[in-house]
């Protein structure tokens, strides 16, 4: 049986995760989100009190770990660091920078690449990140780069964090967000990029529902479900 895969790109903020999430509960696709694959990752350098720029140490901290990602009875998916569920406190603001620093290690991208190609290759698949058309899956029957402006990613951030009760400055995560944008796109391994054959749905202008429909659209055209 051939599988179909969606790979879907963009910068921080730009609700890949949100709109993938949706869009493959409507395909009956499953969806994987690679950031927290990552954040995972960041998540226990950050508890460990490792310097998450030191590729070694970082290295050596998750040579012994055991990061697994599971989908709950709700449907959603779990993230598990040895065998214990961090989904909530991998989206805490401080690990957001640790996940950063720790995915521009080679080392640790191809620690995690083999568990997204094994989900891809035994599932119809939804995958979101920053290199998933570019390196993880670039033959992806779709590639779409998903952005929208600095201002309003950071303005849907702030009110994302307001909603989990932890409230930020607009001006600290707008800050934040042109610094993770840098970082991610110079990156010496994996940097973000459009993959060539990409489509581009920027959601600056749209609200979410129209995103999710462009987004639909866009899955439907190229795969003829």
């Amino acid at each position: 049986m051939k599988y179909i895969s969606v790979a879907i790109d963009g910068p921080s903020g730009a609700g890949k995760s949100t709109l993938a999430r949706r869009a493959a509960a409507e395909l009956n696709y499953l969806y994987v989100d690679t950031g927290a694959l990552y954040r995972t990752i960041g998540y226990h350098i950050w508890k460990s009190g490792v310097d998450p720029k030191e590729e070694s140490a970082v290295l050596r901290a998750i040579s012994g770990i055991r990061v697994e990602l599971t989908y709950g009875a709700d449907g959603l998916q779990h993230m598990l660091l040895d065998g214990r569920d961090v989904t909530g406190e991998i989206r805490l603001p401080e690990v957001s920078m640790y996940a950063s620093a720790v995915s521009a290690h080679p080392g640790v991208r191809a620690y995690l690449l083999e568990m997204q190609r094994r989900l891809a290759r035994t599932h119809d698949v939804i995958m979101d990140g920053r290199d998933i058309g570019t390196v993880v899956l670039p033959d992806a029957d779709v590639k779409i780069y998903l952005t929208a402006s600095p201002q309003t990613r950071a303005r849907r951030r702030c009110l994302e964090l307001e909603q989990r009760g932890t409230p930020q400055p607009f001006e600290k995560v707008l800050e934040e967000i042109c610094r993770r944008d840098d970082q991610d796109m110079h990156r010496a391994a994996a940097p973000l990029r459009r993959a060539e054959d990409a489509a581009v749905l920027d959601t600056t202008e749209l609200d979410f529902e129209q995103s999710l429909r462009a987004l639909l659209k866009t899955i439907r055209e190229k795969t003829r479900r």
